[in-house]
């Protein structure tokens, strides 16, 4: 039988991932000890862990997870896992870890180096389906392996809490917050913030400040992609984004009905002002496949590729329509229920599409345009 050493146990909490930061807590500096005590019957372990914070809404999780790792080494008779919280240095060293090695917060997708995908999901008018194709694309792209997250800039009409299924608030660590993950997906909202059924009354400078602390605040960590959803038409927000965020890239979501396509031309011309790439066009209750076979174009037909067209013309560039999402009932039952249709009914007509919206967008490389090319002027 091997030696149980405290050497090999700390090496076995490399194992233990913290589930909001989500890397392992030896590298987070949240192992505070670990003792072994040989015993007849094996070795009694225990293991001090300190949180981020005292009120650490996974501490169960953490606890359960130690335990496990810990209790499959051979030669362990008992786990012991001793909580503590992290002092102020401690938590300042952890801040300026996860953000790079800089002290005060930066928007890390606007820095040169940055290898995120950010894409702001757009519409011209409410009521088309953004927020639910925002959920969908996330889940969908999380599930593919990629790691993803969605920043609710609909501050007014917040929704992606409950279409996504958070239940756990935010946790502050000092200034720095860090954002609940649910379905693989890392997601932030006014909504985690505000009680109940209480509407959001800000004017633009409020929307602005509270944007630029979702994206610079919040740890992030490595994304692949960055989904923002938001508001409808091009007021505040859209155009904080373009400035916070000038190689985000817009996502148009329209339905085929005239009058939305018509809005959504002019939601999408704002790249023309703010120099934003257009990813393409999703048109979203395109029909309802009836009980035969046919589709009963409810909406009319077409919104979406006029969209494209008309977007392709004034920008000088390609806008493709990206996929054309049919009305499904397991589309609405499952936003209702916080578990994205493209994870409870992947083969529903819905989620297929928006899982091919997600797959084109997911693996598109990111483009140079704000991007350091690593080149040094040599002098003759």
């Amino acid at each position: 039988m091997p030696t149980l050493t405290v050497e090999s146990v700390t090496a076995a909490l490399a194992g233990v991932i913290d589930p909001e930061i989500r890397r392992p807590i030896t590298d987070l500096g949240m192992v505070r000890s670990v003792a072994v005590e040989p015993g007849p019957d094996g070795a009694a372990v225990t293991v001090g862990i300190d949180l981020t914070t005292a009120g650490c809404p996974l501490k169960e999780t953490l606890t359960r997870d130690t335990t496990a790792v810990v209790s499959a080494l051979e030669g362990v008779a008992s786990v012991s896992v001793q909580l503590g919280v992290m002092s102020d240095e401690q938590r300042l060293g952890l801040r300026t870890m996860l953000r790079g090695g800089a002290g005060e917060p930066v928007i890390p997708f606007a820095q040169p180096g940055s290898l995120t995908r950010v894409y702001a999901i757009a519409s011209g008018k409410g009521g088309v389906g953004k927020s639910s194709v925002t959920a969908n694309l996330a889940a969908a792209m999380a599930a593919d392996g990629l790691s993803v997250g969605v920043v609710d800039a609909d501050v007014y009409g917040f929704s992606l809490p409950r279409m996504l299924g958070v239940t756990l608030a935010p946790t502050k660590v000092d200034d720095m917050i860090l954002p609940p993950v649910v379905h693989g997906v890392k997601v932030i909202s006014i909504g985690m913030f505000v009680p109940a059924g209480q509407p959001v009354v800000w004017r633009g400078p409020m929307l602005h400040r509270a944007l630029q602390q979702f994206l610079a605040d919040v740890f992030w960590g490595d994304l692949d992609v960055l989904l923002l959803d938001l508001p409808p038409g091009t007021g505040d927000i859209a155009i904080s984004v373009a400035q916070m965020l000038p190689s985000s890239e817009l996502v148009i979501v329209t339905t085929p009905q005239v009058a939305a396509a018509e809005v959504a031309e002019r939601a999408g011309s704002i790249a023309l002002q703010t120099r934003q790439h257009i990813a393409g066009v999703v048109e979203n209750m395109s029909w309802l496949e009836q009980a035969d076979g046919s589709r009963l174009e409810l909406f009319g037909a077409g919104g979406g590729a006029t969209v494209a067209d008309s977007l392709s013309r004034a920008t000088g560039a390609p806008v493709p329509l990206l996929a054309q999402v049919p009305l499904d009932m397991a589309l609405r039952e499952a936003g209702d229920e916080g578990t994205p249709v493209v994870l409870s009914a992947p083969d529903s007509p819905a989620a297929v599409a928006l899982r091919s919206v997600a797959r084109a967008l997911g693996h598109r490389s990111r483009g140079l345009a704000g991007r350091s090319l690593g080149l040094s002027p040599v002098p003759r």
